[in-house]
């Protein structure tokens, strides 16, 4: 499979939906006076979105001290290629873009190394400015200045990241000892080049060289085109704080997220993630990612509840402009599945599963229902293996059809299959229900279906992205939490959108039919705020 990836997903069967996100802005009526009409309900109820995977020209020594000067001309090579897509994005007619995490200045810092490349930030709150109309009024603004006249030149709202300062008094009891806060700071311009708001990185992922805001910003931004948008960044996805409050306080519709993601399967590559996040929150979200193949970055999207159009290139330098036309209202899973109410054999088998029906009897390891196939117990060894540094239980997944389940803690994972055919892959079930603690420290519940890396129990969880095993499925399980993420992964890199989501008889279930290419990964991964 080729290793470029800009896909565009659509939900199957929803024809009516097909104005939700679409390439061709004008649907084909047979008559000239229709074509108008349909074209300009569907700008009038959209806009066009970009979001740029950039490959950051970097420092070649990030923890050496320079100037000011020296770090500006490092900083304004970046900033070209930024002007350079801002004016490409304008010809498309883009009216929002978004540009990643770290993407100006670059990472790896120390907080005294990074000094030099850091701007200095008013607060929007307390202060109307705009850098390119008055570019005198604050010293150490020089970036900010430059992202002011892009977003004027392009005629669009602007969101960048970039490193900021602000002094701080000794009187302060958090005023560090250098005397100022840093931050990761994500910003936003409108189209007439006025900074609107400012957003200061939570979450931070190893970022010695910035400081953590005492109150966490809850940054939000109306525009005249699409209402209101969100703002977080990177790591910040994984937590309560700010991006969920920020999706059940402020009534958000739109995410804008730079992010500088080191992609790790099964479970977490950035456009899976930035995916599950769209269909769990029923939200658009505009996702830019740095261009660093070598370092495992890359994967951007602008992602719907119901499509994507995303870019994921391990091997290709370059990086990616990506546009889009996306609805102002996003239609999310729930309410398309309401559209088509119809129900299959597997769907009733579920249900009746979940109902306790007698019919069904279960052993320490395994359901047998009538028509499902039956194994000993002994076909079914459990074993453990690493996922994502996580000891997860798994089930192998044999034959073409089955019924089974595992469990760890209080977590109990369910899966009822078909497979078409059988492909020589391992494919196993697989449960957590604990802390993870490398890399971050935070409570999830998993239930994941996963393509093993060899024949091996001992490869299950290893990251893979090729697959040729067809499943009808549905994967279900007792969360304990509301904030279930739905992980979909098949061949080669690909996004795929489950056919229905939801609670039955207080259990959370994803189900799919109908796989275009081979399964990488199905999983439902739920986060448990409160125990983190």
């Amino acid at each position: 499979m080729p290793s470029r990836f800009m896909v565009c997903i659509m939900s199957g069967a929803r024809s009516k939906l097909a104005l939700f996100l679409c390439g061709c802005y004008v649907v084909a009526l047979g008559a000239h006076t229709g074509e108008e009409c349909v074209a300009k309900h569907h700008e009038a109820e959209s806009y066009v979105a970009a979001v740029y995977e950039h490959p950051s020209i970097l420092s070649p020594n990030p923890l050496a001290l320079t100037s000011r000067q020296q770090a500006l001309e490092l900083m304004n090579q970046n900033l070209d290629i930024y002007e350079q897509q801002v004016m490409t994005a304008a010809q498309k007619g883009v009216q929002i873009i978004v540009f990643p995490e770290d993407g100006i200045h670059g990472f790896n810092f120390t907080r005294t190394s990074i000094y030099p490349f850091l701007d200095f930030m008013p607060s929007p709150q307390v202060v109307r400015w705009n850098p390119c109309l008055e570019p005198h009024r604050f010293n150490d603004t020089e970036v900010l200045q430059r992202l002011s006249c892009m977003a004027i030149k392009g005629d669009m709202f602007l969101v960048a990241n970039l490193g900021t300062k602000q002094p701080c008094h000794i009187s302060d009891p958090g005023c560090p000892n250098d005397g100022r806060y840093q931050f990761n700071t994500d910003v936003v311009f409108s189209n007439n080049g006025t900074l609107v708001d400012r957003y200061r990185k939570h979450n931070l992922y190893f970022e010695a060289a910035f400081d953590v805001p005492h109150k966490v910003d809850h940054t939000t931004f109306d525009t005249p085109f699409a209402g209101r948008f969100g703002v977080f960044t990177c790591f910040d996805i994984l937590f309560f704080n700010p991006a969920v409050r920020l999706l059940r306080d402020y009534e958000v519709k739109h995410v804008v997220y730079p992010t500088a993601w080191m992609n790790q399967l099964p479970l977490l590559a950035a456009i899976e993630i930035q995916k599950a996040f769209a269909v769990a929150f029923g939200v658009n979200v505009l996702a830019a990612n740095v261009h660093h193949p070598v370092l495992g970055m890359t994967g951007s999207g602008i992602h719907t509840p119901l499509k994507s159009f995303w870019y994921h290139d391990m091997e290709n330098p370059n990086g990616r402009l990506i546009t889009a036309r996306v609805a102002k209202n996003p239609v999310g899973l729930t309410d398309a599945e309401n559209a088509t109410g119809e129900m299959d054999s597997s769907h009733s088998k579920f249900l009746k599963i979940l109902s306790g029906d007698p019919y069904c009897e279960k052993d320490a390891q395994e359901v047998h229902c009538d028509e499902a196939t039956k194994w000993n117990r002994n076909a079914l060894p459990t074993f453990h293996s690493e996922m994502m540094y996580d000891n997860f239980t798994l089930v192998p997944v044999w034959g073409k059809e089955g019924y089974l389940y595992v469990c760890s803690n209080g977590l109990c994972c369910y899966l009822l299959y078909k497979r078409p055919t059988l492909s020589e892959e391992l494919y196993a079930l697989g449960v957590f229900d604990g802390l993870h603690t490398v890399h971050g420290t935070y409570y999830i519940q998993v239930c994941a279906l996963v393509r093993c890396g060899g024949l091996g129990f001992d490869t299950c969880g290893q990251e893979i992205t090729e697959a040729t095993g067809i499943f009808e499925f549905h994967l279900w399980g007792n969360f304990s939490t509301s904030y279930i993420f739905p992980l979909f992964l098949t061949s080669g890199m690909t996004l795929d959108v489950p056919d229905q989501l939801g609670w039955e008889n207080d259990h959370y279930f994803l189900r799919k039919s109908g796989l275009s290419s081979g399964l990488v990964t199905a999983a439902l991964y739920g986060r448990l705020y409160e125990r983190d």
